[in-house]
């Protein structure tokens, strides 16, 4: 039997790698199940396990993890070879003869290319042809392939409640939004973040003030409500937003810097068609598809005029701020984040064509 498990997900890829391999070791193996109700599995406490790293060990190594070991092989005891960073294998023909009794499970936590049967239809191989890469090799062995997607921006909520319920931490709504916005869909950071909440807390529910004052980042997650409020006009919501960020001590600039991003963010997004559009674009501007699929619904309703339009009101408000033009910095921001919600007389480029006092 053989399985490749791959993706770009360590945490959830580890958390189906240890349902498969008890249930290998029982007899039974069988289709996924919810991975959000899982707890992370200690594979070197089961027996009958063995793990090999593609990166350094042999081919030899591994195939022989699975054969039978004469006089001191247990007669019931199932045998689960685990070949992490799978990727690196090279001796590929390893697959097709591994040992029938034994179970081969090779972990690849990156995208793979396409094996055959996804790709389109090309001139048939001659045969007895060697695979062309991993995915090829496990379907030509009749293995079985799982691909561990990222986790969708509409289902972040989703798993952080499920995983605190797991660890019997309580999260409030605002909580669970927040530290969705700041820790996107990464599931490790996701698990590891909770917990310290939940030591943090105690038995108390962990609120949204918890999650800024604990968890890095959740600044841009608050940024991001200020700038749905903007491209939804809705000033009230964007002051109130921007009056909370204040007040919770971060800087006028920070805000600024923050906000500008946020634009570049939408700009993108705008353009985004498909998830690979969102990876390669945050490759591009250096952010996460999490981020890039996060802003696409507010996306659809900014053109690049819109942003074209809050650059410049924000380069305008860091040089109202730069300059000591303005009454003081809050002011000026304030005013920023009114002028891009549309409010009449709010906008600081007039400010430019001031002189700047005299300091």
């Amino acid at each position: 039997m053989v399985f490749l498990l791959h993706g770009e997900d360590p945490f959830r890829t580890r958390l189906r790698l240890g349902e498969l391999a008890a249930a290998l070791l029982g007899g039974a193996p069988g289709a996924p199940t919810d991975l959000a109700t899982m707890v992370e599995p200690r594979l070197g406490a089961l027996l009958g396990i063995t793990r090999h790293d593609a990166r350094f060990d042999t081919a030899g190594a591994i195939m022989l993890s699975g054969q039978a070991q004469g006089l001191f092989d247990a007669v019931d005891e199932a045998r689960v070879v685990i070949v992490d960073h799978a990727e690196a294998l090279k001796e590929l023909d390893l697959i097709a003869s591994f040992p029938r009794e034994a179970a081969l499970v090779l972990v690849a936590v990156e995208r793979l290319p396409a094996g055959r049967a996804r790709r389109a239809p090309q001139r048939p191989k001659a045969p007895g042809a060697p695979a062309a890469n991993l995915l090829e090799a496990v379907e030509a062995a009749g293995g079985s392939v799982e691909r561990i997607e990222r986790l969708a921006p509409v289902d972040v909520n989703a798993w952080i409640s499920a995983r605190a319920r797991l660890h019997e931490i309580k999260l409030d709504s605002e909580a669970v939004a927040t530290l969705a916005g700041a820790a996107g869909s990464d599931t490790e950071r996701i698990e590891q973040e909770i917990k310290k909440l939940g030591a943090y807390a105690g038995n108390a529910t962990v609120t949204a003030a918890d999650v800024r004052t604990l968890v890095s980042g959740a600044i841009e997650a608050d940024v991001f409500e200020l700038t749905q409020a903007v491209v939804r006009k809705d000033a009230r919501t964007a002051v109130a937003t921007l009056e909370r960020l204040l007040a919770d001590g971060n800087a006028v600039q920070q805000i600024l810097a923050l906000l500008l991003w946020q634009f570049r963010v939408l700009l993108f997004a705008s353009a985004m068609r498909t998830n690979a559009d969102a990876e390669r674009m945050a490759k591009a501007i250096r952010s996460s598809p999490y981020a890039i699929q996060r802003a696409t619904a507010f996306a659809r309703r900014v053109t690049r005029a819109d942003v074209l339009r809050a650059y410049e009101a924000i380069y305008a408000a860091d040089q109202v701020i730069k300059t000591g033009r303005a009454e003081s910095d809050v002011a000026a921001l304030t005013l920023c984040v009114l002028d891009l919600c549309g409010v009449a007389n709010a906008d600081l480029r007039d400010m430019l064509l001031v002189e700047a006092p005299r300091r």
